[in-house]
C-alpha cells in the first residue's frame, strides 16, 4: 500500500492536491484484489442464483448466505485482528463494497451489518463489549442491525421519541418505543438501539434479540431491495442492562454520526459498483439489439449516453479511492478505536459528498441503462428492472442527499469557526484576487484541466466569500444556497480527483481517461458559472453584483472542445468492452 499524506478534510476546498498525493484505484495491491475476486465470486456463483429467492423473502435464505459470507471472511474486512478481523484498509473495502453490489440486496445487508450496525460498537465498545459481540459478527455467526429511524425522526435523528429509564437498583434500563427502516431487522442477532433516556439523553445501547419485550413486526412492502429485511423494531418494557450501553448516556450522538460517515462512503461504493454493472447491461444489450438493421450501440445517440455513463463513473471512482486513502493515510496500521474514530470525523465532509454525488451518478446512470433497453428495460425478466428500483432509495437513506448537501456547508462552517480550516481567509483572498484573476490558455490537455480545476476552486471561495459576507452565521440557514454551494464542491473534488488521477496514469485507458475529465470539465465549469451567478444574483444587487459577476465572467471561462467527437470515442471504448472501459 502506498504512503501517503493524511491532508485535514476539507482542505481540497482550500488549497490543490500534488498526483502523488491521491491514491488511484490502479494501485490497489493484488491482496485486495484477489479478496475482491473471492467477493465477486461469491455473489456470482451463490447470491445471483439465488436472486428471484431473496426477492420472494424465502424464510432463512438471506441470513444464510450472509453467514455464508462470514465463513469466506467477507464480514471481517474493518474489524481488527484481535477481534477475529481481517484489519483491512479502507481501500480494500471500498472494492469489496464494488464487488458487493452486483446484488444490492445483499450489498445493503452485508453493508449495513459490517457498516453503520458493527462500528458504532468498534468505535465505542468497551474492551468487555468488543470482546463479547465482534468476533460472532466478523464471522457471521451474528447478524447486526442498526435501529436509528422512527417514524417522527428521520433526518432529525436526534428527535426519537424512544425512551429508556434505569431501574431503582441501577443495574437494568427499561427501553420503549418503535423504530423503522431497520435493515436486517427481520433475523439479527443483535441491534444498535437510539434512544433517550429520561426523555432527554440521547444514549446508544446494544439490544440482543431474545431481550423480553423486544419484537419484530413484518417486513416492511418496499419498491426496491425485496431480498433484504427491513422491518420495525419494537421495544416494550425491554429491561437492558447498564453495561450494554454503548459509549456515554447523552452522547449517542457520537456513535450514530461517526458510524454514519462511514455508511455514507460505503454507500457510495456501493453506488459506484452497481453503477458499473448497469454500464455493462446497458453495453452488453446495446450490441445485441438490432434495429434498422443494425446494432444500436452503432447509433451515435446510444455511444452518447455510454460514454457520459462512463465518465460519471471515472469521476465517482477517482473519488472515491481519493477518500479512502486519505482515511487509509490517517489510520495507518493501527486498530486503535482513537484512530478510526479521528477518520470517520474527519473526513465526514468528503464521506457526505461522496455519498450525494456517488448515488446520483448511479440514479443517472441506471436511468439511462434502462432507456437504453428500451421496452424490455420495462420488463422485470430483464435484470435492469429491479436494479433501476433497489438503485432509488439510496439517495434517502444514510441522510437523504438534501441533509447532506446542507451537512458539508454546515461542517465547514463549523471547522472555520473551530480554526481547524483556514476557509474563510481563503475565500477572503479570493474576494481581493478575482478581480485580476485570469488564466492563460494551453495547448496540453492536463494543463488545461488543472486551470480549470483551479477556476472553480477560486470561483467557489469567491461565491462562499460573497455569501458570507453577506449573511454571516445565517449562510447554513439559507438551504438553497448551501446546497447550491455543495454542489459546486462535489463538482470541484470530482474533476480535481479524476485529473489528479490521470496524471498518474500511463495505462492503456489513459486517452479514454482524459476524454472523460474534458468533456465533465467543460460542463461542470459551465455548471458551476451558472450556480455562481445565480448566488451572487440573490447575495447582491446594483453595480457590486455588476462588479462581482464582470470579474466571474472572466475567470470561468473555458475553451470549446469538441466534446461531440471526445464523447464517441468513449462510447466507442464501453461497446469495445461492453462495459466501465477505465
Amino acid at each position: 500500500m502506498e504512503d501517503l499524506p493524511a491532508p485535514i478534510g476539507g482542505a481540497f476546498l482550500i488549497e490543490e492536491a500534488a498526483p502523488e498525493q491521491v491514491f488511484i484505484p490502479e494501485a490497489l495491491p493484488a491482496e485486495a484484489r484477489l479478496m475482491a475476486k473471492t467477493m465477486e465470486e461469491f455473489l456470482r456463483k451463490e447470491v445471483l442464483p439465488a436472486h428471484n429467492l431473496l426477492e420472494s423473502k424465502e424464510p432463512g435464505l438471506m441470513p444464510a448466505l450472509m453467514r455464508k459470507a462470514g465463513d469466506l471472511g467477507l464480514l471481517a474486512g474493518g474489524v481488527p485482528e484481535r477481534y477475529g478481523g481481517l484489519a483491512l484498509p479502507k481501500t480494500a473495502l471500498a472494492l469489496l463494497a464494488e464487488k458487493a453490489a452486483l446484488d444490492l440486496s445483499f450489498a445493503i445487508s452485508i453493508g449495513v451489518h459490517s457498516g453503520v450496525a458493527l462500528l458504532p460498537l468498534l468505535y465505542f465498545g468497551t474492551p468487555e463489549q468488543k470482546e463479547k459481540y465482534l468476533p460472532r459478527l466478523a464471522s457471521g455467526e451474528h447478524i447486526a442491525a442498526f435501529a436509528l429511524s422512527e417514524a417522527n425522526s428521520g433526518s432529525d435523528a436526534l428527535g426519537a421519541q424512544t425512551r429508556a429509564a434505569l431501574t431503582p437498583d441501577g443495574k437494568t434500563y427499561r427501553l420503549n418505543g418503535a423504530k423503522m427502516w431497520t435493515t436486517n431487522g427481520g433475523f439479527a442477532d443483535l441491534f444498535t438501539v437510539f434512544v433517550k433516556v429520561n426523555g432527554e439523553q440521547f444514549t446508544a445501547f446494544l439490544v440482543a434479540r431474545d431481550t423480553p419485550g423486544l419484537s419484530v413486526a413484518g417486513e416492511e412492502h418496499k419498491m426496491g431491495l425485496h431480498g433484504s429485511s427491513t422491518c420495525r423494531v419494537l421495544l416494550q418494557d425491554a429491561p437492558v442492562p447498564m453495561e450494554n450501553v454503548l459509549g456515554e448516556v447523552g452522547k449517542g450522538h457520537r456513535p450514530a454520526l461517526y458510524a454514519l460517515n462511514a455508511g455514507r462512503f460505503n454507500i457510495g461504493a456501493t453506488a459506484l459498483g452497481a453503477a458499473k454493472e448497469s454500464l455493462r447491461l446497458a453495453a452488453q444489450y446495446a450490441k445485441q439489439r438490432v434495429q434498422f438493421g443494425q446494432p444500436i450501440s452503432h447509433f451515435g445517440l446510444i455511444r452518447q449516453k455510454l460514454a457520459e455513463m462512463a465518465l460519471r463513473i471515472f469521476l465517482l471512482e477517482s473519488m472515491i479511492y481519493r477518500i479512502a486513502g486519505y482515511w487509509d493515510a490517517m489510520v495507518g496500521r493501527s486498530e486503535e478505536a482513537e484512530r478510526l474514530r479521528a477518520a470517520s470525523e474527519e473526513y465526514a465532509i468528503e464521506c457526505a459528498l461522496v455519498k450525494f454525488f456517488g448515488t446520483e451518478v448511479l440514479d443517472y446512470v441506471v436511468d439511462e441503462a434502462l432507456q437504453i433497453h428500451g421496452g424490455f428495460g420495462y420488463s422485470e425478466e430483464f435484470p435492469i428492472a429491479p436494479l433501476y428500483r433497489d438503485a432509488r432509495v439510496f439517495r434517502i437513506f444514510e441522510g437523504t442527499n438534501e441533509i447532506n448537501r446542507l451537512t458539508v456547508v454546515d461542517q465547514l462552517l463549523r471547522r472555520a469557526r473551530q480554526g481547524r480550516l483556514a476557509l474563510l481567509p481563503a475565500a477572503a483572498q479570493a474576494q481581493e484576487t478575482m478581480p485580476s484573476a485570469s488564466v492563460e490558455a494551453s495547448d496540453d490537455p492536463q494543463e488545461t484541466m488543472g486551470a480549470w480545476v483551479r477556476q472553480m476552486r477560486a470561483a467557489i471561495l469567491y461565491v462562499l466569500g460573497a455569501a458570507w459576507e453577506t449573511l454571516g452565521e445565517r449562510l447554513a440557514e439559507r438551504q438553497e444556497i448551501a446546497a447550491a454551494l455543495a454542489d459546486m464542491m462535489a463538482a470541484l473534488l470530482a474533476l480535481e480527483s479524476a485529473w489528479l488521477r490521470c496524471r498518474r496514469l500511463h495505462s492503456p485507458s489513459l486517452s479514454i481517461a482524459l476524454a472523460s475529465v474534458q468533456v465533465y470539465g467543460s460542463s461542470a465549469c459551465a455548471q458551476t458559472k451558472e450556480r455562481a451567478r445565480a448566488l451572487l444574483a440573490t447575495l447582491g444587487t446594483g453595480k457590486a453584483l455588476e462588479a462581482r459577476l464582470h470579474s466571474l465572467d472572466r475567470l470561468l471561462n473555458p475553451p470549446l472542445l469538441d466534446t461531440l467527437a471526445l464523447q464517441q470515442q468513449i462510447g466507442a471504448a464501453v461497446v469495445e468492452r461492453e462495459g466501465y472501459p477505465c
